[in-house]
């Protein structure tokens, strides 16, 4: 559709002499970004540089992105406006990862708050510096693929992915969706792809780094029952009992049961990364079969159809990432270093803010001058912070601190 491929702000066009289409463009722009690059030294799960073996936001990101494209392209959506839907779901996320969020997003109150996704829209369409007022100018398809989450925030909703000075480029992407909040089947793919990705990839990065063992689970009762319980509260509406029937399915598997005993050397890392490499394409050919199926195999994209996914295979993506909140993340976040991480947020935000223009970045410091009022001048100043790399956090937090001795 025409209006798929309009753009915020009008460009002239451009010939390369490969015919790209309007969304390939897109997808390269997104690649040669600088809030792509930065993705490389913040957290996944894991403090980004720990472990060279972990996943940070940019090997997720381009995890996410193989498996959108993937999906996408055998549903019949666009395979580069799903790519760049998985290329840039994340771009928004700040330094340290979830733990970085939630700190923001409590001192980020007088402005909105702070939520990754309605980051990731301000990114690519304000804050990258590609075409002047319009960030990246990402066709309208591109952008409403990576809208995880196309509303604003809610009172008891901790998810939203628009804030309130960023409503009319995203009141313009939404112009061709339905009423309501019903996102496209590019963005479901996304979403879809995302959860994949982070569950059987966390679980894996758990189990390599010592964090999670699956022996527990294979031999004892209480400890499945418990995690079972732990998910319905936190990742399914299901049952307990419906989520220990996934369990059964999932740990009965001669591939899970091969990594029990995982202890680093060779011959367990392939026993790893078959589990891996199975379950994700288990989980993507199940989303895929089940929709095709609906639609008679019919090619599908945009608001034409919405994704499928089996319910005993979302029970069990919730289960794996039930496993490596329950395990690896909680565990994480008793740590010094997590409290840390907070602290060093807070106080560059409030530090910044009572030296602004000060520290500033040049671009900043001219939005902060443009800005209204102390709310906006708040925002300039988070959207500085949430720029940051985790070790270019602590170096600014170091700098400031020792400034203010």
């Amino acid at each position: 559709m025409p209006r798929d491929a309009e753009r915020w702000v009008s460009e002239p066009g451009k010939d390369s002499g490969y015919g790209r289409t309007p969304f390939e463009r897109d997808r390269a722009r997104v690649l040669h970004s600088a809030g792509f690059r930065r993705l490389a030294a913040k957290t996944q799960v894991h403090t980004a540089g720990v472990d060279d073996f972990l996943r940070t936001r940019l090997t997720h990101s381009l995890e996410v992105a193989q498996i959108s494209r993937e999906m996408g392209a055998r549903l019949g959506c666009d395979p580069d406006v799903v790519d760049v839907a998985g290329l840039a779901h994340d771009i928004g996320h700040p330094p340290f990862g979830h733990n970085g969020e939630a700190a923001l997003d409590v001192i980020a109150q007088p402005c909105g708050g702070f939520e990754g996704n309605a980051q990731t829209l301000r990114v690519l369409t304000r804050l990258e510096a590609k075409v002047e007022g319009a960030g990246l100018n990402l066709t309208r398809a591109s952008l409403d693929a990576a809208c995880k989450y196309p509303w604003p925030r809610r009172p008891k909703t901790r998810k939203f992915g628009v804030y309130p000075d960023d409503r009319p480029v995203f009141d313009w992407v939404r112009q061709t969706a339905p009423p309501g909040d019903h996102r496209c089947l590019e963005a479901q793919v996304m979403d879809w792809a995302d959860d994949v990705a982070y569950s059987v990839h966390d679980v894996e990065d758990g189990i390599h780094g010592g964090y999670l063992s699956l022996r527990p689970l294979l031999d004892d009762a209480d400890e499945r029952a418990e995690l079972c319980a732990d998910v319905a509260g936190t990742y399914s509406d299901e049952s307990p009992a419906k989520l220990a029937e996934a369990l059964d399915l999932l740990l009965a598997d001669d591939l899970v049961h091969a990594t029990a005993g995982y202890d680093g050397t060779y011959r367990s890392q392939v026993a790893l990364k078959r589990m891996t490499s199975v379950l994700t394409g288990r989980f993507v050919a199940s989303a895929v079969g089940a929709t095709s199926s609906r639609h008679n195999s019919e090619p599908v994209r945009r608001y034409a159809a919405d994704l499928i996914v089996p319910r005993t295979v979302r029970n069990q993506c919730a289960l794996l990432k039930g496993m490596a909140l329950r395990y690896v993340m909680r565990a994480r976040a008793a740590e010094h270093w997590y409290e840390q991480q907070r602290e060093i947020l807070t106080t560059l935000v409030e530090e910044l803010c009572r030296r602004a223009p000060g520290y500033l970045d040049p671009m900043f410091t001219a939005m902060w001058h443009e800005a209204s009022d102390d709310a906006a001048r708040l925002r300039v100043v988070v959207d500085q912070v949430a720029s940051l790399t985790d070790p270019a956090a602590v170096t600014w937090h170091r700098t400031l601190v020792a400034s203010a001795r």
